[in-house]
């Protein structure tokens, strides 16, 4: 079908409101919005699907999100797994909503469902899958997107996310069910029926202390004054609690404290960004803490800020990953707790810093795909050989961290923990997060680096990035800023190329959208599209042992790479 088809399908056929209904027939005199609401179908990518909530096949609504849970239950149906699914949600707009939406057409498969019931933080989902025995477990979240978006993220019944082989599966049973199959029973009805049931108050406190068992610190941070925001999201109660039983001195946000799916106070509440922590800047200004932190609203990801001269100074997801790291493997040691043959784990974007880190305690960094799934596919490996306690750190540079297997996907909770106990004890020792990065960049080199997210509008915007990727191929860089272009990796063809030689060796990794070009000792580029969001993203890094010549090789490096942007 194109567009057009899909459209008038919807017209004919949609069981709507009237509010929908004529939010369609307003369509028909705006090509444009029409083409942006059935241009395409959501795509199952990432581990489910994401997007703008409204009317279409290209938005998040009810009828695509039971469509999307109506695949996974096919796909649970025939499989061996057991035949139950956990299911979370967050502070947005129809969160819950759609979770007892995804949980009714589960159960009319004969799957057992467990829901949360109130919102919680991702990490907490990924948990309850494993504790609970289930299957696979699904998360109504869209992660830092604006408020505009949602989505339903799915995951294995080790907890990950769900990888390639069953996502091809489940996007099959989707495209082969029809949009509108009436639900035959009510949340309210499927819960007095046995076959949805609220989780247990319990499984709470039980994470609690599994994140608490995580700790390494031997005293109370009870010398911390930290200012804290969940950005309107799930963050509030777990953070609070566990940060408030290690002793910290928590003050909160007000205006950011309680869930709002508008987030009113932040209109892109990603603390990757510098403006997701403005609130917190306007407070510290007049309560001077020691330490700002913030958790994006489904409390997987946490980025933090400290006093800096006359303002703050945040710091990046690779630098706290770095920190943390640093941290972990140093305490174990100092503990005598390192365990034999230490596994850290890191995406290839992330920062060599951390390689270098983990190399100082002889501890073996394995870098892998894009992808939290595939940090936590390494911890399985180790799992199934019995050895999942060598695993101590994972980190991606978009400010995602887990210590412990307890999840396995990253954890807002856990990293703000560690983040606190680490700023306690370098406070005790006269220093604060930002010091403790710059000794680290004078014994490691300084390594400046920025991601550029290119964002592509419009129904093909999809089109537009693989066209971006297939150019940028065919016209790879041989140098940039003067530096010559010393091995070129390509992960889709699984190849990687020695520019000098011309030597080709094999890739190890899974096929991936990805092309890394490296610059000697002196830094690189990676390009990749988002699997999540209709946008291409560079990350760049360059590499001096004088902190300004690293600062000048990274505006050059910008500029290269600018030039390859659509036009």
């Amino acid at each position: 079908m194109d567009y057009l088809e899909r459209y008038r399908y919807w017209l004919e056929n949609a069981p709507v409101c009237d509010n929908c209904r004529e939010k369609l027939n307003a369509m028909a005199n705006d090509d444009d919005e029409m083409k942006s609401a059935f241009g395409a179908e959501l795509q199952f990518g990432t581990a489910g699907i994401r997007g703008i909530m409204g009317i279409g096949t290209n938005r998040l609504n009810r009828f695509t999100v039971r469509r999307t849970a109506q695949g996974v239950a096919a796909w649970l149906s025939g499989t061996d797994l057991p035949q139950k699914c956990a299911i979370g949600y967050d502070s947005r707009h129809n969160s819950r909503k759609y979770a007892e939406l995804c949980a009714c057409a589960l159960a009319e498969r004969g799957i057992h469902v467990y829901v949360y019931h109130e919102l919680a933080p991702t990490p907490m989902l990924s948990f309850a899958v494993r504790q609970l025995g289930c299957g696979c477990g699904i998360m109504i979240t869209a992660s830092h997107n604006a408020g505009a978006y949602n989505g339903v993220k799915c995951y294995g019944s080790d907890g990950c996310q769900m990888t390639d082989e069953p996502a091809a599966v489940v996007f099959s049973e989707i495209s082969k069910t029809p949009y509108f199959i009436p639900q035959e029973k009510s949340f309210e009805e499927q819960m007095a029926a046995g076959l949805v049931e609220y989780i247990a108050p319990e499984l709470w406190e039980r994470y609690y202390q599994t994140v608490l068992n995580e700790r390494i610190a031997l005293e109370k941070s009870d010398n911390l004054n930290l200012l804290y925001t969940p950005l309107c999201g799930t963050g509030n109660k777990p953070v609070r609690e566990v940060l408030g039983r290690i002793g910290v001195n928590i003050d909160v946000v007000k205006v950011q404290e309680q869930p709002d799916g508008d987030f009113k106070t932040c209109e892109y509440p990603n603390p990757e960004t510098d403006a997701a922590l403005n609130e917190c800047y306007k407070i510290a200004r007049n309560t001077h803490p020691d330490l700002i932190l913030g958790t994006d609203p489904d409390c997987d990801r946490v980025a933090i800020a400290v006093p800096w001269g006359d303002g703050f100074r945040k710091l990046s997801g690779n630098e706290l990953g770095c920190l943390l790291l640093d941290y972990v493997l140093g305490e174990l040691s100092a503990q005598g707790r390192l365990p034999k043959d230490p596994v850290a784990v890191k995406s290839i974007v992330s920062t060599p810093v951390a390689d270098k880190v983990a190399a100082k305690y002889g501890v073996n960094m394995k870098s892998v795909l894009t992808g939290f799934k595939y940090i936590g596919g390494e911890i399985l490996s180790l799992e199934e050989k019995g050895e999942e306690h060598r695993f101590v750190f994972g980190f991606e540079e978009s400010c995602g961290y887990l210590k412990g297997t307890y999840a396995r996907d990253k954890d807002a909770v856990v990293a703000s923990m560690l983040t606190c106990d680490l700023a306690a004890k370098l406070k005790r020792e006269g220093m604060n997060m930002a010091q403790k990065m710059d000794a680290l960049y004078a014994e490691l080199g300084y390594h400046e680096a920025k991601v550029i997210s290119i964002e592509l509008k419009g129904p093909n915007a999809m089109e537009l990035s693989a066209k971006f990727m297939a150019d940028f191929r065919a016209n790879t860089p041989k140098e940039l800023c003067g530096i010559p272009v010393t091995v070129c990796t390509d992960y889709q063809s699984r190849v990687s190329r020695d520019m000098l030689t011309g030597e080709e060796t094999p890739v190890t990794l899974p096929k991936s959208n990805v092309v890394t070009l490296t610059l000697g000792d002196k830094g690189s580029v990676i390009v990749r599209p988002s699997g999540t969001e209709p946008k291409v993203k560079l990350y760049l890094t360059a590499v001096d042992l004088d902190q300004e010549k690293a600062k000048a090789l990274l505006a050059g490096l910008e500029e290269a790479m600018n030039a390859y942007a659509p036009k």
